[in-house]
C-alpha cells in the first residue's frame, strides 16, 4: 500500500514540474474543447479559399412522398368500442391496422368527440399481433398485451407503451373525416419490419 502511495505521488509530482517545465502548453480540457472547435472552424475557411466550388452546395428539388389517402370506416357504421379492421398504406406487409370509436378524446382523435383513432397490430418490439388485444379499462384504452412479450400501449395517448419489452409507442394511423367517411393520410411512427411505411421489404 505505502509503495502505491509513493509511485501516485511520484507521477502527481512528475505532472506538476512538466507542467512548469512547459508553462501553459498543458492545455486544460476546457481550454482543448474552445481551441479545438476554432481549429475546426479555421481549417473549414481554409478548404473553401484553398479549393473553391468543394463546398458549395447545389440547389435540389425536394422529393415528396405522399401517403395514399384510403377511406377505412364509415362514421355512422362504427359501434363504440369495437374496431374495423383494415390494411394500411398497403396490402403488403405488417400492414393490418385498426379504427375505433373509444368514447372518450383521445390524442389524434378525430370526429365530433375526438375519440376515433386509428393504429398498426403490430407490436413495435418484436412485431407480435395485436389484433382481438382492445380492452376497455374504466376510462383507459389499451392494445395488448402483446403474446410475445406482453407490451401494452395506451390508445388515449398516441399508443405510448405502458409496460412491457417494447420501447416505441405504437405507430398511429392519421384520419381524417369528411362528411360520413373516415380516411386514413398518414402514419406517425415506423411500421415493424419496415425501414420506410412506404417501401415493402
Amino acid at each position: 500500500m505505502r509503495h502505491f502511495k509513493r509511485h501516485t505521488k511520484t507521477v502527481e509530482d512528475d505532472a506538476r514540474q512538466n507542467a512548469a517545465e512547459h508553462g501553459q502548453c498543458m492545455l486544460s480540457r476546457r481550454n482543448f474543447l474552445m481551441y479545438g472547435g476554432t481549429a475546426i472552424a479555421s481549417a473549414s475557411v481554409i478548404s473553401v479559399t484553398l479549393f473553391p466550388g468543394t463546398a458549395n452546395a447545389q440547389a435540389m428539388p425536394a422529393r415528396m412522398v405522399a401517403y395514399p389517402r384510403k377511406r377505412v370506416a364509415k362514421l355512422s357504421q362504427l359501434k363504440e368500442n369495437i374496431p374495423v379492421d383494415f390494411n394500411y398504406p398497403d396490402d403488403g406487409k405488417n400492414t393490418g391496422c385498426m379504427v375505433v370509436k373509444m368514447g372518450v378524446p383521445a390524442g389524434g382523435g378525430v370526429g365530433p368527440k375526438q375519440d376515433i383513432v386509428g393504429f398498426s397490430y403490430m407490436c413495435t418490439h418484436q412485431g407480435g399481433p395485436l389484433n382481438g388485444t382492445y380492452l376497455v379499462t374504466d376510462e383507459h384504452r389499451t392494445l395488448g398485451q402483446c403474446p410475445f412479450h406482453l407490451s401494452l400501449f395506451d390508445l388515449r395517448r398516441h399508443g405510448i407503451v405502458v409496460s412491457g419489452q417494447a420501447y416505441e409507442s405504437l405507430p398511429q394511423v392519421l384520419l381524417e373525416v369528411e362528411d360520413d367517411d373516415i380516411y386514413a393520410i398518414g402514419i406517425i411512427g415506423l411500421l415493424f419490419g419496415r425501414n420506410h411505411n412506404l417501401v415493402q421489404g
